[in-house]
Parts: structure tokens; C-alpha cells; sequence
């Protein structure tokens, strides 16, 4: 595995929060992996994310530096070897795109792990509280996945 794709609807919170964590988090174990982030949709194109999300995630020392929203690209699914979703509508969209060949790069952000949701909740409607779950839940999902990969490399 050299290389993870991180999808939400608009790849101003979730995505681009799980880009950031996994990327400060594989560094520290020194993992030489490449993360991007997109969004099944177009809605904010360009933009930074969310403020509020970097205020949390920076909080924590994690960094949002060159993340700016783009939709997923038909060659984004033939380029990463994992695209994860933070929920299940997403996931569901991935799947039209991705031909049969490629469905089984796809899964669920969450999927790794004993975590008590199988879905990232969208904290962009949401308080302050909203985005600290978010990095709860993506911190541990990241901390057990790169522990697999990081065991797998030995």
C-alpha cells in the first residue's frame, strides 16, 4: 500500500481532516505514504477547509497546509491503492464511479478498528463539538490502520 484517497461530500471537513491526520500520523512512524482528499461533489471547489476543522486539527498539531477542495476524477480511482469514505452516501457514489476492477479499493473510513460509529458524522451544520469527534473518530481509525501497514512493512 503506498497510497490513500479520503472522500466526503465536499472535501472541506471530513476528508480533508483525515488527509491531514493520517499524513502527521504515518510521518511520525515514518511511513512513506501518499494521502489526498476529494469530494464527491464540486460545491466548494478550491476553497480551504473549513476553518473550523483547521482550528481543531491544529489544535492537536496536525496540518492543513496545500489542502484545497477538488471533486473526485475518474483517475483519482485508478491512481490510489485505498479510497475511503467517511459515510455510507459517499461510499455509495464511489461505487457508481469505480469499475468492477476497482471496487475493492473502496471502503468506509471507520472500517479499522473497534470504533462505536461505522459512519464519519458531518460536523459542518454542527458545534465545536462536531469537529473534535471528527478528529476522535479519524485519530483512531488512522492510529489502526497505519499500525497494520507499519506492521506488514517488517
Amino acid at each position: 500500500m503506498k497510497s490513500i484517497l479520503f472522500v466526503c461530500l465536499g472535501n472541506i471537513c471530513r476528508s480533508p481532516t483525515a488527509e491531514a491526520v493520517f499524513r502527521g500520523k504515518a510521518n511520525k512512524l515514518g511511513l512513506s505514504l501518499q494521502f489526498d482528499s476529494v469530494g464527491t461533489s464540486a460545491y466548494h471547489q478550491g476553497e480551504a477547509p473549513d476553518p473550523r476543522s483547521c482550528d481543531a486539527a491544529q489544535q492537536r498539531g496536525f496540518d492543513f497546509s496545500g489542502i484545497r477542495s477538488r471533486q473526485i476524477a475518474s483517475h483519482d480511482l485508478a491512481r490510489f491503492d485505498l479510497i475511503l469514505a467517511a459515510d455510507k452516501e459517499n461510499l455509495a457514489e464511489l461505487q457508481k464511479l469505480a469499475s468492477p476492477n476497482q471496487q475493492h479499493k473502496l471502503g468506509l473510513m471507520l472500517q479499522w478498528g473497534d470504533l462505536p460509529y461505522s459512519e464519519v458524522p458531518d460536523p459542518y451544520y454542527g458545534g465545536a463539538n462536531g469537529f473534535a469527534l471528527v478528529l476522535d473518530l479519524i485519530e483512531e481509525s488512522a492510529h489502526n490502520l497505519l499500525s497494520k501497514i507499519a506492521a506488514a512493512k517488517c
